[in-house]
């Protein structure tokens, strides 16, 4: 082959290869962005990198974040954590911003799905009904829900950014008629006192410093008999604190997901019924005969690498704000965490609990 020949094929099929990771490699499941779109939410470009290193110097030791002294502070750094993530999040993984049990033959968009489902099924969800999402992110699993179960749903998001992003995914389902969302925080919701009839959060609720403010709000906008279900970010009885690769890995998880400290799994029905819940249901969704969630994580050294090189060229490009190769770096970290964490069953994110208010409620309950 002739030199300049072979120069103008490596050039096409260096081009092919650019267009196919750049322009057709979207967000993993649904083509929600584009490796070329990927904004860091509403922090400006040339703020990306300050606020990055804010956040990981926030989080480096999650337990001390649920302290008083800084337990105010922590919806402030979640915000800035989902304006970081998310464009990431929707490229790399889809819509919905939780995990799943693997299900054999079958694709992880079937397995988010049916997940997402059994929340609707649990909740006795239909026509007529109006539910609340407790942090509901850029809302894939409320359209899930929403087409399920021909619900009326209304999610909250602490981050503008998700809020848009939500709308904007909403109008193209053709669901913004059952769809809506407003942006606040899950620990002081602006909504009235039993104006939902359900309610749930999909791994949600550990971004919050306390989980029985959460709670005690969702018990006050629920209706009388109102059920709610939540999937919860634990360590299980398997955790050893005094076991530096146990630590190792929970703390990990913490930091790159801006957690104030994970809960044990025997702390959530507890304070479920502090403030007044009754308890129908408590079960980890992880055991067998649930295949692994973790599998969606081992992402093969070849997959990484051509994502990195992605984001850095684009960022040398000066298409992408810089700091997304490092946010990008982190969540690569963080998903080594997460693997072991259920390789070893020291952690779930799918401890799920489903619960009532009662059809009449104590002073000290409300």
């Amino acid at each position: 082959m002739e030199p300049a020949t072979m120069a103008w094929t490596l050039a096409a099929a260096g081009f092919a290869l650019v267009y196919w990771f750049v322009w057709v490699m979207g967000a993993a499941e649904v083509q929600g962005k584009r490796a070329v779109d990927l904004q860091m939410g509403s922090i400006a470009d040339d703020k990306v990198g300050d606020r990055y290193s804010q956040y990981w110097s926030f989080f480096r030791s999650p337990k001390e974040t649920a302290a008083a002294a800084t337990a105010e502070k922590v919806p402030a750094f979640v915000d800035t954590f989902y304006n970081l993530v998310t464009d990431i999040y929707e490229w790399g993984w889809g819509q919905s911003f939780h995990f799943s049990p693997s299900l054999p033959g079958r694709s992880h968009r079937d397995a988010t799905r049916v997940h997402e489902e059994r929340v609707a099924d649990l909740l006795q969800a239909g026509p007529g009904k109006r539910l609340l999402d407790v942090g509901c992110g850029v809302g894939g699993p409320m359209r899930a829900i929403a087409a399920h179960s021909g619900s009326h749903v209304v999610g909250i998001t602490i981050n503008e950014y998700q809020v848009n992003r939500a709308r904007a995914h909403n109008r193209k389902a053709g669901l913004d008629a059952r769809c809506e969302v407003v942006c606040g925080n899950f620990m002081a919701m602006p909504f009235p006192d039993a104006s939902f009839d359900g309610a749930y959060s999909i791994e949600a609720t550990c971004h919050a410093p306390s989980l029985r403010d959460v709670y005690g709000e969702v018990f006050r906008v629920l209706k009388p008999a109102g059920l709610y279900v939540s999937y919860e970010w634990v360590t299980t009885p398997l955790y050893r604190a005094d076991d530096p690769a146990h630590v190792e890995a929970i703390h990990g998880i913490e930091r790159g997901d801006a957690l104030p400290g994970l809960r044990r799994q025997d702390e959530i029905a507890a304070v479920a019924k502090e403030v007044g819940f009754e308890v129908v249901k408590e079960l980890d969704l992880a055991l067998p005969p649930a295949h692994p969630w973790w599998t969606r994580l081992k992402m093969g050294r070849l997959s990484y690498w051509r994502n990195s090189l992605v984001i850095r060229a684009l960022t040398l490009l000066r298409v992408a704000p810089k700091g997304v190769s490092e946010v990008h770096e982190m969540l690569y970290e963080t998903a080594h965490h997460l693997t072991r964490g259920g390789e070893t069953g020291i952690f779930t994110p799918m401890h799920m609990v489903l619960l009532r208010k009662p059809e009449t409620t104590t002073t000290t309950a409300a």
